[in-house]
């Protein structure tokens, strides 16, 4: 009885001063739609950010990396076994950048339960022959099926297809950047020179473009046979060999265990990738700094509306005590309008903060430097709306705790005396 008692005051008191709660309200709404609008679309923009790369960067890649020597000759002798070393000029050792025995280590891997997909890989450096201009550039040769079904390759050609490399004798996919500076066009026949003055005439099946400006003015594609033969190298000479695995959380540890047991170089892409990472956190730490801070600051304004309802309701807080009303009968009734001010104005800013996130993400963006994007992103996950919902509550509880406690506190013998 007196729960339903306490609902109808606070009830009244509300509509007593409906402007005031509705300025509130309103700014409980203006927050939880800020806060909503601002994660979803910095969320959106922290995966566009991170698919940039994490979709062509294989979850663990092996190679073999030119580095020196770590012991020198010279410290092998037994007689500068005690001598200090003041060898300054240390030297790469001769080492073969191919892996070895390829196939064998493809195969084992594609048994492994951890991986989801492999796909070799050869990059050679080469330059591109324009007249009596050559542009320096990079070539990889790989298996435009399985790159496409791993990383994403073709959702990056804006011209031709992918599957073109093989079905194309001598075939490339030239990147957007060095085909500007060659003039090429689809059909074109472009001459390309590796590092051993080896020429070959390569047909133009397609453009790639990755949205990285350093990337397209270098790399293009061929298939993993044709760059074999443009380097005069057998069919079992790859120089990388990429992995997709079923879980990517497991690829730094993973990278240790391939490294040692195929005796070559691993990184994953956690380490290859850190800095993205990092500047994913920060993004969205910002965020929810911004976020809660509108909150807080919707908080205040409860606040404020509470004391000065306080003041005014000082004759009716006096009634109420002298009538049987205890002090936390008082304080609940506060609470109460204050939590009737978060949840009504939450739940519309929940409502409203969707369909903002909603209009967003149809907005036109088109950009040449990220052929793959047509809208501006937006990630609805749902945790940002329980975040939301949690701390529209908290805060307007917060909000009315401190206003009710100093109603709870009124004496109804010195308000009506005063009186």
């Amino acid at each position: 009885m007196k729960v339903r008692l306490i609902y109808d005051i606070a009830l009244s008191l509300l509509l007593a001063r409906w402007r005031q709660t509705l300025v509130a309200a309103i700014g409980v709404t203006f927050s939880i739609t800020m806060f909503i609008a601002l994660l979803s679309f910095m969320g959106g923009l922290n995966k566009l950010l991170d698919s940039l790369i994490t979709n062509r960067t294989p979850h663990i890649r092996l190679y073999h990396q030119l580095q020196p020597a770590k012991v020198q000759p010279a410290q092998l002798y037994p007689g500068f076994k005690n001598a200090y070393n003041f060898i300054a000029s240390i030297k790469p050792k001769n080492r073969q950048l191919d892996i070895h025995n390829s196939g064998a280590v493809i195969a084992a891997l594609h048994r492994d339960a951890h991986v989801a997909g492999v796909a070799p890989r050869l990059q050679a450096q080469v330059f591109y022959n324009v007249g009596v201009t050559d542009i320096t550039g990079l070539l990889n040769g790989i298996d435009a099926a399985a790159e496409s079904r791993l990383f994403s390759f073709g959702d990056y050609i804006i011209a031709g297809n992918a599957a073109d490399l093989s079905a194309v004798t001598d075939g490339i996919i030239l990147g957007k950047g060095v085909a500007d500076k060659m003039l090429a066009h689809i059909g074109d026949v472009i001459q390309v020179t590796a590092g051993n003055g080896t020429h070959l005439q390569l047909k133009v099946v397609g453009f790639y473009q990755s949205g990285l400006q350093q990337v397209d003015d270098v790399e293009s594609f061929v298939a993993v046979g044709t760059a074999q033969k443009l380097l005069g190298e057998p069919g079992s000479y790859i120089t990388d060999i990429e992995i997709k695995l079923n879980d990517i959380k497991e690829a730094p540890a993973l990278a240790k265990v391939y490294g040692r047991l195929f005796n070559v170089d691993a990184i994953d892409i956690q380490t290859a990738n850190s800095e993205f990472e990092t500047g994913g956190n920060i993004r969205t730490t910002i965020s929810y700094a911004v976020g809660v801070t509108l909150l807080i600051v919707a908080g205040f304004g409860i606040y404020n509306i509470l004391n000065m309802m306080i003041y005014e309701k000082m004759d009716s807080i006096a009634i109420l005590k002298a009538t049987g009303f205890s002090g936390r009968d008082v304080r609940n009734i506060f609470i109460l309008i204050a939590l009737s001010i978060g949840v009504i104005g939450g739940g519309v800013g929940l409502i409203t903060g969707f369909g903002l996130s909603a209009i967003i993400h149809h907005v036109p963006f088109n950009t040449n430097a990220l052929p793959t994007v047509h809208v501006y992103p937006v990630d609805f996950n749902p945790r940002f709306y329980i975040i939301a919902s949690v701390f529209s509550v908290l805060t307007t509880y917060m909000a009315g705790y401190f206003p009710s406690r100093k109603a709870s506190k009124i004496d109804p013998v010195v308000i009506i005396r005063g009186k």
